[in-house]
């Protein structure tokens, strides 16, 4: 997201204008400030005010305005992926008002949690923040986030920034996500950009850079496994914008891409508002050029990307050579108009031609920003997603006496920014694992110790000061940003050497012991769980501004964990096994599967392990432990725009707290298997899920796993999806706990045709392209 050329400009935190001025202003009595008009007709009065040059100017992350005209400069690049954040339209005051803003752990935590109430509330206390910079000028009001490409390799360095690797959660991740963000009124709150569309998981890895990578994608897994999330939001909850990603998908460069931006996006599902943008990654169309080569000139590179759909051109490339590229004929004015007309509308839909006092969101202030109910949102966040890996002889929840002292151990221990991951804004405070277990008012013993870069051959003498002190050992570590980031992937997904040599170390002393497993991309803890020696493993990813305190109430007990892992650990020679560029997911040669639907090996951790401090019994209740349906009368039935979204069934699942002490969250996980339609066939797949908050000892309460026709479908080869008849089975849990048999009667129900690309997408000449094009 931050190419070189525009890196200066991010420093110096460039911030959004002033709103037009419909009311004096030039543009007062123009039709893109009368309210009453519709969106298009206001745009285009806009539009046709302006040059060819002077709608070039507009075409950039940065549009220009035009002072004759009394339009403000306008930055398009505004980020909060988990808190409203640093950017180039986002500034943040030295001190004072709007000198900070609430932040949350990174997605993969929040993902962890499995509670879409959760991330809704989160979203609307981002967008709440997010406008009421906007109210100070301080910020934009188009968000390029969420990041819902599928975590499906361990070594992505960006995959802390998504829910996960199952394109199910994410789909249910994002819906609520774009809910909170956008808001449900006649204005939006502000603009979500659901990114990177599509098949992008790879920053730099064996000399193969995101910029220049063709990511080889049959139709069976781009349909399947790289598109629901981005389905959900374009065809199913209308975000405003997208954004097309650095790679190419089958040898064309996404952002230049008709097929991906037009035949998909905005044909199939039908998301052909006004006011849906797409946007490129940054420097992405100077990209279609070099590294991938797919034109001769940048002319042509500006020119393709603009006819394939992208709007806004994060960068210069589109204020730089789109003069030129109409000049040679590359493509027609009205192309540019079009694009306009998108973003403009955008910016309607935010009413910001439109009059303040008519506009609620525009009264927000930073009196709402950092509120009590924020910060608490933020701690609980953290204490949902915690999941607990490993608890010997129930360890855990630590007794703490007077008399108890901790060694607390690690790179992590006393970690301030690090728990906010990356896209990170100025958060309010960071209280550290450290600060939070000083406040225990028990003895503490700090020692930074190895960071997972370190060798074997450090020696940490305040390691084994501090352990020998304790009586009770805590290692807080892991990675972090150092080791995966934007442009950074992992080449290995085990712990440091040196951490590892402490952590075995450690393990010696024969005190109770405990490691707290940070960052976001999982490493190979396989040793640490085969330890008799070591009593308990959390992962706790980036927790936010509250992570510390999260962290330690959880090792206490004054919160219970009930996190599930969103990815699978797997062990560290998976990344000897498949090629990072390798794009399949099914089994084969090269490859041992991805994810936990398809990996034929056997994982540290598998998707969905997460422990408790109580007991659960868990069952379909009574009377519902087989259903069948005939699939005719289920489509007859149906009021839903789309048969994938067609209901099932609504399975009621009780969770009984068989403890006795202990109040404690449940996570009930629905997963589909069957072996109905095309072998091969997942060994199971995420089909429903429910978070149950607060289920006391001795009670039961009930989660309603609600099953559509999607969730038992099938892809076949080519992309198309469909609802095979048969039996198939709801397994609660990975054990299962329980399992309900289905059965579907009738003929087999094609419930989305896939649209084909061009016969000649891969080898079509670039020039025939451009030239149907223009």
């Amino acid at each position: 997201m931050y190419p070189y050329a525009l890196l200066a400009l991010f420093l110096t935190g460039i911030a959004n204008a002033a709103f037009p001025d419909c009311a004096k202003g030039p543009l007062a009595n123009n039709t893109i400030c009368d309210a009453s008009a519709d969106t298009r007709t206001r745009a285009l009065s806009l539009i046709s005010l302006m040059s060819i040059n002077e709608k070039i100017d507009q075409t950039g992350n940065t549009a220009l305005g035009l002072s004759r005209l009394g339009l403000p400069k306008y930055q398009w690049w505004n980020e909060a992926l988990h808190g409203v954040a640093k950017s180039l339209g986002v500034k943040f005051n030295t001190a004072g008002e709007f000198s900070h803003a609430t932040s949350f752990p990174q997605p993969i935590l929040i993902g962890a949690a499995f509670d879409d109430a959760l991330i809704k509330a989160v979203a609307t206390v981002v967008s709440t923040e997010a406008r009421a910079f906007s109210n100070a000028n301080l910020a934009g009001l188009d968000y390029w986030t969420p990041n819902i490409n599928p975590f499906k390799d361990p070594r992505w360095g960006r995959g802390q920034e998504t829910p996960g690797e199952d394109p199910f959660h994410l789909s249910s991740y994002v819906k609520n996500l774009i809910a909170g963000l956008q808001g449900d009124g006649e204005y939006r709150k502000v603009v979500a950009t659901c990114k990177h569309w599509a098949g992008y998981d790879l920053e730099d890895w064996a000399g193969n850079s995101r910029k220049g990578f063709d990511a080889v994608i049959g139709m069976q897994d781009l349909s399947e496994y790289y598109s629901p999330p981005f389905q959900t939001c374009a065809r199913d909850e209308d975000v405003g914008s997208v954004m097309c990603s650095y790679n190419a998908v089958n040898g064309v460069p996404t952002c230049a891409d008709p097929y991906i931006l037009q035949t998909i996006l905005r044909d199939h599902w039908n998301w052909t508002s006004e006011d849906n943008l797409v946007v490129s990654d940054c420097d992405a169309v100077l990209n279609v050029f070099s590294p991938h080569n797919y034109t001769s000139t940048l002319e042509e590179a500006v020119a393709s990307s603009l006819l394939a759909g992208t709007d806004i051109n994060c960068g210069s490339s589109y204020q730089r050579y789109l003069l030129s590229a109409h000049t040679q004929g590359l493509y027609n004015e009205s192309a540019l108009d079009k694009a306009l007309v998108r973003a403009y509308s955008t910016l309607i839909r935010l009413g910001y031609f439109d009059p303040p006092a008519a506009q609620p969101y525009r009264n927000l202030a930073w009196s709402d920003v950092n509120t009590p109910a924020a910060q608490n949102l933020a701690y609980t966040a953290a204490v949902k997603g915690i999941t607990l890996l490993k608890n010997d002889n129930r360890i855990l929840p630590l007794t703490l006496t007077p008399n108890t002292s901790i060694a607390l151990i690690g790179n992590w221990a006393n970690a301030t920014t690090q728990m906010q991951g990356n896209y990170y804004g100025v958060a309010p405070y960071l209280t550290s694992p450290l600060a939070a277990a000083q406040a225990l008012g028990i003895s503490i013993k700090y020692a930074q110790g190895p960071t997972a870069s370190d060798p074997a051959t450090g020696t940490w003498p305040d390691i084994w000061a501090a352990a020998d002190a304790a009586s009770v050992l805590i290692v807080v570590a892991g990675i972090d940003n150092s080791n995966e980031a934007e442009s950074r992937d992992r080449d290995v997904i085990t712990w440091g050497a040196g951490q590892t040599s402490v952590i075995k170390r450690l393990a010696g002393y024969g005190k109770p012991m405990v490691v707290v497993q940070m960052g976001g991309g999982q490493v190979d803890s396989s040793f640490i769980r085969d330890d008799e020696r070591i009593g308990a493993l959390l992962w706790a990813g980036y927790p936010g501004q509250d992570g510390g305190r999260a962290v330690m109430d959880v090792l206490t007990g004054k919160a219970a964990p009930a996190g599930r892992l969103p990815v699978t650990q797997y062990p560290g020679g998976y990344v000897d096994e498949v090629k990072m560029t390798d794009m399949r997911l099914r089994p084969g040669e090269g490859s041992p599967g991805r994810t936990y639907r398809w990996y034929e090996g056997e994982a540290v951790y598998p998707f969905g392990s997460g422990l408790h401090y109580t007991t659960f019994d868990v069952s379909v209740e009574e009377g519902e432990q087989a259903l069948s349906f005939d699939i005719a009368e289920l489509v007859d039935g149906c009021t839903e725009k789309h048969l994938d979204l067609c209901p099932l069934a609504s399975v009621p699942v009780a969770v009984t707290n068989s403890g006795k002490e202990v109040t404690s969250d449940f996570v009930v996980l629905g997963f589909g298997v069957g072996s109905n339609g095309p072998a091969p066939y997942p060994k199971k797949s995420l089909i429903a899920y429910e978070r149950l908050l607060g289920i006391a000892p001795g009670k039961t309460k009930t989660a309603h796993l609600n099953l559509t026709l999607n969730s038992l479908s099938r892809v076949l080869e080519n992309g198309d999806r469909v609802l095979f008849p048969g039996t198939y089975q709801l397994q609660v849990d990975n054990q299962p706990l329980t399992t309900l048999k289905l059965t579907l009667t009738g003929s087999e129900l094609l419930l989305d045709a896939w649209p084909q690309p061009p016969a000649s997408a891969v080898t079509r000449q670039h020039d025939d392209f451009l030239s149907s094009g223009a």
